[in-house]
């Protein structure tokens, strides 16, 4: 499964101070979790989305009600909650873990369909949200590293695009 969790930052003033709590307190934190084996942070280039994206596999639905999970901050930002906008929480089936996406990557995402990711020549993966706000319902993500930017943006104004925050941390 992928758990998914996307928000946006309203205070520029505090968005690093922001940023550098999620990528170096909050995301190992929650690596540390029993049921969480990868996580990676993205921030988006696209405008038409929150602006902050986070991806983490999971076994099952369950390690998000776990002790352990509370206890690591999961499901709640503490002193940052005013300044979260746009914040959805989603877990997807997906037949395997979360792949990496290095710097010189993109992560691409359609919420209409595989189309786009297709008319790039990727192969995209097809998620179906099973569970907590289950919108988007469905998502297709494919990972770029043979595109550029622009070749990226030249092909649909209906894909998502992605950049990694840095690298996706593994439990294992």
């Amino acid at each position: 499964m992928i758990y998914t969790v996307e928000c946006s930052f309203n205070d520029p003033a505090k968005e690093a101070e922001w940023n550098k709590f999620y990528s170096n307190d909050k995301l190992p934190a929650l690596i540390s979790v029993n049921g969480f084996f990868t996580s990676q942070r993205f921030i988006a280039l696209t405008k038409d989305c929150p602006r902050y994206l986070a991806i983490h596999s999971i076994d099952e639905a369950d390690v998000l009600t776990s002790q352990h999970y509370k206890q690591a901050g999961g499901g709640n930002f503490a002193k940052w909650q005013e300044h979260i906008t746009d914040w959805h929480r989603n877990i997807y089936d997906m037949p395997k873990r979360a792949q990496a996406v290095n710097d010189d990557e993109y992560l691409l995402c359609s919420e209409e369909s595989p189309q786009a990711l297709l008319d790039l020549g990727l192969e995209p993966i097809r998620l179906n949200a099973i569970a907590l706000d289950k919108y988007p319902a469905k998502r297709w993500l494919a990972v770029a590293s043979h595109l550029s930017l622009d070749e990226i943006k030249a092909g649909s104004a209906k894909i998502h695009i992605y950049q990694a925050m840095g690298k996706q941390l593994k439990s294992f």
